[in-house]
């Protein structure tokens, strides 16, 4: 794993990260962004453009990022609501679309601002 997209994220995708990102690493839910812990290759430029400071590395071991972490591998090899298999790997967010759908995680939290 690489970079992680946490709760800021929730309710606001920005998508200032998806022009960034040189991989196509960035995958749409229906209420967050993920970033692809195999396709990502480290590089950090979504980090800085988020405006809500919603990406950080896996190694900074910052606690609000921690659920996160697991969410992120869940969201790639889960069967998610309304699909018939996991997303995987397909070597890109451009070539999948928006998702529209989220990991368990994600979908069980409230509404953005309800929650910190």
């Amino acid at each position: 794993m690489t970079f992680i997209i946490g709760a800021a994220c929730i309710d606001v995708m920005d998508r200032s990260c998806l022009q960034e990102c040189p991989v196509d690493s960035i995958y749409e839910g229906a209420r967050k962004l993920y970033i692809h812990p195999v396709e990502c290759v480290d590089c950090g430029a979504c980090e800085p453009v988020c405006p809500v400071e919603a990406i950080a590395s896996d190694r900074d071991e910052d606690e609000d990022f921690a659920p996160f972490v697991a969410d992120a591998v869940e969201f790639f090899q889960s069967v998610l609501p309304g699909r018939v298999n996991p997303i995987g790997s397909p070597g890109g967010a451009r070539s999948t679309g928006p998702v529209g759908v989220d990991s368990r995680y994600v979908r069980e939290l409230p509404p953005a601002g309800s929650f910190t």
